[in-house]
């Protein structure tokens, strides 16, 4: 038989056996002819959290390093604080200053102050006791005809004009133990309110200059260096917790009606055991027409839907990027 009617029968069977489906699935995968039914392809992705400061200002510290672990409370980097740290004394100052106000007013007057108020009260008390000696004298001396009408007069307005002034420096001695008017006291509470808010403000300021690790994570990546400017808001440090390492993986079309959050799955990646587990957490609404190019030549074609699954604890390292391989999903 010629060589070239020999290859046109050999393509015409290899044609007639795809058409028919005669070749097991296995051996058409291991060709990368026929799709791949019995597994999802997919990979590892991680949630990286940017921490970054509120303001510009020059970095002075960084004690993590790319590739570290840090603990929760761990400080990840520090921002020039000089003019925050100046801010908050000059906040706690000024709150002493407004409660200092705030708690004369609710006292009254020192015990001093009063002790005079008593001793001007007192002698004016003495003063009186004489005053009306002295008119009970002149009212005789004048219903006798004694004495005249104008001592007489003089001595009844000296008594008035004593008790008076006595009755004056008990009202004042009253007062000088109470506190200031409602009014007065409202206004330097707000006062005190309105200092106690800045200075949180300013503290809450200074600690974001210098930012703790929210929880134990990688640190995936740093963006800048001890010395060098950092603009308001750029990150300056990226974290990777292990919670938030996800799988995603590609599910045929035909596959989808089962589907459902929540769901355990298992999967493998190379070198990992073979009893990893993850839930679903995310189902895609929408369809994709091929899955990423360099995990499947053969399903380039296919109709597939994006799925993401939390891994269950485990001591496996699953570095972003690993590819993995999802077993189907129960039917």
């Amino acid at each position: 038989m010629k060589p070239a009617p020999f290859i046109a029968a050999a393509a015409l069977v290899v044609a007639l056996l795809l058409t028919h489906g005669w070749w097991e699935t296995p051996v058409l995968s291991a060709l990368g002819l026929g799709p791949q039914q019995m597994h999802y392809l997919g990979y590892v992705e991680g949630e990286t959290s940017l921490i970054a400061p509120p303001i510009a200002g020059r970095l002075v510290e960084r004690p993590v390093e790319r590739g570290g672990q840090v603990k929760k409370g761990d400080r990840l980097f520090v921002i020039d604080p000089v003019l925050a740290t100046a801010e908050v004394t000059r906040a706690e100052a000024a709150l002493a200053e407004v409660q200092a106000r705030y708690d004369n007013l609710l006292t009254g007057k020192r015990q001093e102050e009063q002790d005079v108020t008593r001793g001007q009260r007192r002698e004016v008390e003495a003063s009186l006791a004489l005053a009306e000696t002295e008119l009970q004298r002149q009212t005789q001396l004048f219903e006798k005809s004694i004495t005249t009408r104008q001592a007489y007069d003089q001595a009844q307005a000296q008594v008035r004009q004593l008790r008076s002034r006595a009755a004056s420096l008990s009202a004042q001695e009253k007062v000088g133990d109470l506190a200031a008017r409602p009014e007065e006291i409202a206004a330097a509470k707000a006062l005190v309110d309105q200092s106690q808010a800045n200075l949180a403000q300013m503290r809450k300021r200074l600690d974001d200059l210098m930012p703790a690790a929210p929880e134990d994570a990688l640190v995936e990546n740093t963006f800048f260096n001890t010395g060098e400017w950092v603009p308001a808001g750029t990150p300056v440090v990226s974290l990777l917790p292990p919670r938030r390492i996800k799988l995603r993986f590609f599910v045929p079309e035909e596959d989808m009606v089962h589907a459902r959050m929540g769901e355990t799955v298992g999967f493998t990646c190379d070198g990992c055991p073979s009893d990893l587990k993850a839930r679903v957490t995310y189902i895609s609404p929408r369809a994709e027409f091929t899955p990423p190019v360099i995990y499947s030549q053969s399903a380039r074609t296919k109709l597939v839907f994006l799925i993401e699954a939390r891994p269950e604890a485990t001591e496996t390292k699953l570095p972003p990027g690993l590819p993995v391989t999802v077993a189907p999903l129960a039917k």
